[in-house]
């Protein structure tokens, strides 16, 4: 019975045509126990579900956040159990049947046993099924979500001005002594090539005017002799 999708089949059944779930058996799904109100992690979860009948099984399931539908287990009126896979046991669930209320234990309820739980029965061919009980964990807010952050408001008035943090005034002194450890250096190397440029440009001046000073050869020839003019009688 738990390998087939008959249990879906119903609840589609039950859902989409009108008066299949009639007001003449109501039917109720609830936590077991007045104290209990939420889940919690780890812990056991009883819940139990009062039909007006005690010669009816009874379909436990579990609607997801997704809105996914999940059989549990199918109690019948003997309070034989027929878990997922047409398994007799369960090892994250226990069900049986006390007079008309049909137990569902979830042994240790975890994040992915969230959800709506609901029962169903089958009488007469007419599908009926409770409300669903919601059986989800509590939320928990941390402090940094529920306290605002702190806000600070500067220049208000001149007497008043914010006070800066230590955090700044090590942030402006780093900044300072970075700026004198580039700019420095940087400002040293230009000068250096600014004084190499200089006393290139002083040696080549030299070395131009020593060139100008040497005597031409006669003629334009080195080693030329110098011609004297013939004297015609």
């Amino acid at each position: 019975m738990a390998g087939s999708p008959a249990p879906l089949l119903l609840l589609a059944l039950g859902l989409c045509c009108p008066g299949i779930h009639g007001g003449k058996y109501e039917m109720t799904a609830r936590f077991r126990g007045s104290s209990t109100t939420l889940p919690q992690v780890g812990q056991r979860l009883e819940l139990e579900c009062v039909t007006p009948k005690e010669d009816s099984g009874i379909f436990w399931m579990r609607q997801d956040k997704g809105g996914t539908l999940h059989f549990i287990v199918f109690i019948s009126s003997l309070s034989r159990t027929t878990f997922k896979g047409n398994e007799k046991t369960s090892t994250r669930f226990e069900a049986r049947k006390e007079s008309r209320f049909y137990r569902l234990v979830v042994k240790s309820f975890m994040p992915w046993d969230e959800g709506n739980y609901f029962c169903l029965m089958n009488s007469n061919q007419v599908l009926y099924f409770s409300l669903g009980q919601p059986a989800f964990l509590p939320v928990t807010t941390t402090a940094a979500s529920t306290s605002p952050a702190p806000t600070t408001q500067c220049g208000i008035t001149e007497k008043d001005p914010c006070p800066k943090t230590p955090d700044q005034e090590l942030e402006k002194e780093l900044s300072f002594f970075c700026d004198i450890f580039i700019w420095v250096p940087l400002a040293g190397a230009c000068l250096l090539l600014l004084m190499a440029l200089a006393v290139t440009i002083v040696l080549c001046q030299k070395t131009k005017r020593r060139r100008c000073r040497c005597k031409r050869p006669a003629n334009g020839k080195p080693n030329a002799k110098p011609i004297t003019p013939s004297r015609h009688v």
